[in-house]
């Protein structure tokens, strides 16, 4: 594959530009330095006729958010028939939307947690749900727009209602689960390891706990029993072929054991677009396994296609 021409997607129209421009030149580089030709695409509205004149070997996809990972950028690809990463249209569409994913995963029995789906406008002054509970975009990443209700609070988060809310009308809002952080990738057709996240400035994994320097840390191996450990590894696996995902995806999880071992352990989403810089989870990941970061993105582009 060395000297095929990779066009490295990046930036894009969504909240998490920022991210994404940080994902594709690590990419990129990493990419120039396994011997590859690399264009970088910083992906606006003009993309398909950026990249029917380039016709690249493979997109590689490092985009992140709505237009990114929603099948929208996907469903362009195959339309031009330019082989790329990640996984195909329906898997990436039905992942965004979480209350649609939720419905997928627990079909293939993946624990989740009670939720339902409303209009923020409907939300009022009364609790949709009993307190502690979490509000989240359905179709947002990079925790923008989370909102946690604590117990004991008296009202929905005003922020529903406001005029300055920019991420869509239609939110889920779902059962706080107390606890640990884990989450888990999954490169084609196996698991990685189990990393949990440890908020260093926040009881929250939010956007700062992710990406500002010092707000969170990784540990991998996560230090929880073996049962559970393998138990997050079958489940994260089952979640990637249940959403019909290709390449490398990432599942998060609530694990709860204040009480007991077993505890109660919850599937909250998969991430079909996971950061790729080379501190990023699913690189580090792959780091535990044995595999560098110039090998783990090799690896995507000999693992690109279409029909994903």
């Amino acid at each position: 594959m060395s000297g095929k021409h990779v066009a490295v997607l990046m930036g894009g129209l969504s909240s998490e530009r920022p991210v994404s421009l940080s994902s594709g030149n690590a990419c990129a580089d990493a990419l120039e330095a396994e011997g590859f030709r690399v264009t970088r695409i910083d992906v606006d509205r003009n993309v398909a006729a950026r990249l029917n004149e380039l016709r690249p070997d493979v997109a590689f996809n490092a985009l992140h958010g709505p237009f990114g990972e929603d099948g929208a950028i996907q469903g362009i690809l195959e339309y031009l028939q330019i082989p790329y990463t990640h996984s195909g249209v329906l898997a990436s569409a039905l992942a965004m939307d979480k209350s649609r994913a939720r419905h997928v995963a627990a079909s293939a029995g993946v624990p989740v947690a009670e939720a339902l789906v409303v209009d923020r406008h409907q939300i009022g002054s009364e609790h949709p749900m009993p307190a502690p509970y979490v509000v989240k975009p359905v179709r947002e990443g990079s925790s923008f727009g989370v909102v946690i209700v604590r117990e004991g609070q008296s009202h929905p988060p005003q922020v529903l209602g406001s005029s300055d809310w920019r991420y869509g009308d239609t939110v889920l809002v779902e059962r706080y689960v107390a606890g640990r952080e884990l989450t888990c990738g999954v490169m084609g057709d196996r698991a990685l390891g189990v990393t949990e996240i440890v908020p260093l400035s926040n009881t929250f994994y939010d956007y700062d706990a992710k990406y500002a320097a010092g707000g969170s840390k990784h540990v991998i191996p996560a230090q929880i029993s073996p049962n559970i450990y393998q138990k997050i590894q079958t489940l994260a696996l089952k979640a990637h072929q249940a959403m019909g995902c290709r390449g490398v995806s990432r599942s998060d999880f609530r694990y709860d054991d204040r009480f007991s071992e077993d505890g109660e352990l919850i599937w909250l989403e998969i991430n079909t677009q996971p950061g790729m810089t080379p501190t990023s989870l699913v690189p580090e990941m792959a780091a535990h396994e044995g595999l560098s970061f110039g090998e783990l993105v090799r690896w995507m582009v000999e693992d690109a296609s279409c029909l994903r």
